[in-house]
């Protein structure tokens, strides 16, 4: 009687490891996907460069190292004053339009940062309207006369960038104000602290960890950006990695450079890991009660709201109306062009391929350490989400060498038993771009559906298992159907990160494959800015749902 109970367990056991080992085998799989690049990276930058190393050592990497290093330290800066400011106003003060303000100052994140240079590029031109309603207004007749100081500058890079990428350091700070700190700002305020004594001794030291994480994201997407430092003349080492490899033709030197970058980066995500290594502590408080917000009086309170609309005006209500009224311009004057539509229809159907792959492979990344908790899945989630940290350049240049080598492997081999080339199949088909969306925005695929996984008590498995499920059953009839509100939330996220991804899609869209953003890139490059105004501006309001969907979650969660 017992080997006739025994029998069925131990196949039972034997198909849940044959489905378990399934799971782990396709994790595996796409952590080697994501570390591919970077190992190619290492082997392209051994190679050697092409006798230009020596003179990019010399005039330009100085330079790009110096322009890096002063756009990372203002914008850090910046996004600081910024983030912290705006989230403690919105969390310590009540007054009229703060609920606005609370959702509306996370809307420049709708806009990518190219988009805000190219607006703010045609709006204070020398002879545009701005600088003439200020020269009609003191009496000035010409730009000899009276004009603003030129925006095409390191200040007016850091000053566009810290404007659209401090939502991150208030994003994060501000959720920090308003759960940890609460009792304790109470309890500050019952003992005789004011208001700045409290922000200064009790808020902002409790807050540091979360600041730090809101500056490291910026700071990776300041590093990340290639088009608004471009156009705004400031040679980063983003920009360096472009020229080397498009102008120069000089991928080892390029790939040299990019390695560089990447210890940046790493020292950037270095520095978060250590700004969150107290974490544990500020957590063990968030059951405290609600934050109390103090009454302001009705100056004092338009005062505030003015102050706080400030960011959103500048970030995202100047450059999205510029974009609508001159989008409607082209609009009334050309319409909608054949070319323009064809690449909205490229941006969307490359996009939503790249999103379902994305979500399917953070689906197996979240499920198998979900299911198999250990040392090596967990090894193998942080190995598939660590393209999200390598600026879009650096990863392009990763990729771009194994699928190159490919593409020759099936050329060869079609020619030896077909008799015909393929040429270069993965990279002229678009295979390489998404490889590299999948590579790059996994990362938010594997967090959003792995928070998802974690509101599913532990107890929902070990029921399923102990009625004969096995690993991929219980998926298929408990996580996944659980699951669908984070999985649309990260496809709606990650769909619109794709749709703006620049410098990724610049170097590896096939010959004559334009997108809505590098069809504003090209337009941009040729100073005709309002000929691309509709495809911005499509961009944008895209944009602006899933930062809208974020607003009210958080507000729901706060």
């Amino acid at each position: 009687m017992s080997h006739l109970n025994l029998q069925p367990s131990s196949t039972l056991k034997a198909a849940r490891y044959r489905s378990g080992r399934r799971w782990l085998c396709a994790s595996v799989f796409i952590a080697a996907l994501v570390a591919t690049p970077v190992l190619a990276l290492l082997w392209q930058a051994l190679q050697g460069s092409s006798g230009l190393w020596p003179h990019l050592f010399a005039y330009v990497l100085p330079q790009a190292f110096l322009q890096t290093g002063m756009l990372l330290v203002g914008v850090g800066v910046l996004v600081t004053l910024l983030g912290t400011s705006t989230a403690w106003l919105v969390t310590a003060y009540d007054f009229p339009g703060r609920r606005l303000l609370e959702w509306a100052l996370l809307l420049p994140l709708a806009v990518p940062t190219y988009i805000i240079a190219y607006a703010y590029l045609d709006l204070l031109h020398p002879i545009g309207w701005v600088q003439g309603a200020i020269r009609a207004v003191l009496g000035y007749a010409s730009p000899r006369d009276f004009r603003l100081p030129d925006i095409r500058s390191m200040a007016g890079c850091i000053l566009l960038l810290g404007f659209v990428l401090y939502p991150y350091v208030y994003l994060t700070t501000r959720a920090m104000f308003l759960t940890q700190s609460a009792n304790l700002v109470e309890v500050s305020r019952t003992l005789g602290s004011g208001k700045g004594r409290v922000f200064w001794r009790v808020a902002l030291p409790l807050a540091r960890p979360a600041i730090a994480v809101g500056v490291s994201l910026a700071l990776m997407e300041a590093l990340n950006d290639i088009g608004a430092s471009e156009f705004l003349g400031v040679k980063t080492l983003t920009v360096s990695i472009y020229t080397t490899w498009v102008t120069r033709s000089d991928l080892p030197g390029a790939a040299q450079i990019a390695l560089v970058m990447l210890s940046l980066v790493i020292a950037l995500v270095t520095i978060e890991r250590w700004a969150r290594r107290r974490q544990r502590y500020w957590s063990s408080a968030q059951k405290a009660r609600s934050f109390t917000p103090h009454r302001l009086g009705t100056a004092s309170g338009l005062a505030a709201f003015a102050l706080g609309f400030l960011p959103v005006f500048i970030g995202f209500i100047v450059p999205a109306s510029y974009l609508a009224i001159e989008a409607w311009k082209r609009f009334r004057f050309t319409g909608l062009s054949s070319r323009l539509l064809s690449e909205t229809l490229n941006t969307v159907i490359l996009s939503a391929m790249a999103t379902l792959a994305i979500l399917l492979f953070g689906l197996v990344t979240a499920y198998a350490a979900r299911s198999l908790p250990g040392h090596i899945t967990a090894a193998l989630q942080r190995i598939s989400t660590v393209g999200y940290a390598m600026p879009g350049t650096v990863l392009a240049i990763g990729i771009l060498v194994p699928v190159a080598a490919l593409d020759r492997m099936i050329d060869k081999t079609a020619l030896e038993w077909l008799g015909t080339s393929t040429g270069l199949l993965l990279i002229g088909s678009g295979a390489a771009l998404g490889y590299a969306y999948v590579a790059r925005f996994l990362a938010i695929a594997v967090g959003s559906i792995e928070a998802g996984f974690s509101r599913i008590p532990r107890s929902f498995d070990h029921a399923a298992r102990s009625l004969g499920e096995n690993v991929t059953g219980t998926f298929r009839l408990i996580h996944l159907p659980l699951s669908k509100p984070s999985l649309v939330a990260a496809g709606l996220l990650v769909f619109v990160d794709c749709m703006k991804e620049l410098p990724a899609t610049l170097l590896l869209r096939p010959l004559n494959f334009e997108t809505l953003a590098t069809h504003l890139y090209g337009e941009a490059a040729r100073g005709t800015y309002e000929e691309a105004s509709i495809a911005a501006l499509a961009i944008v309001l895209v944009g602006t749902l899933p930062v809208i969907i974020l607003a009210r979650i958080g507000r729901w969660k706060s």
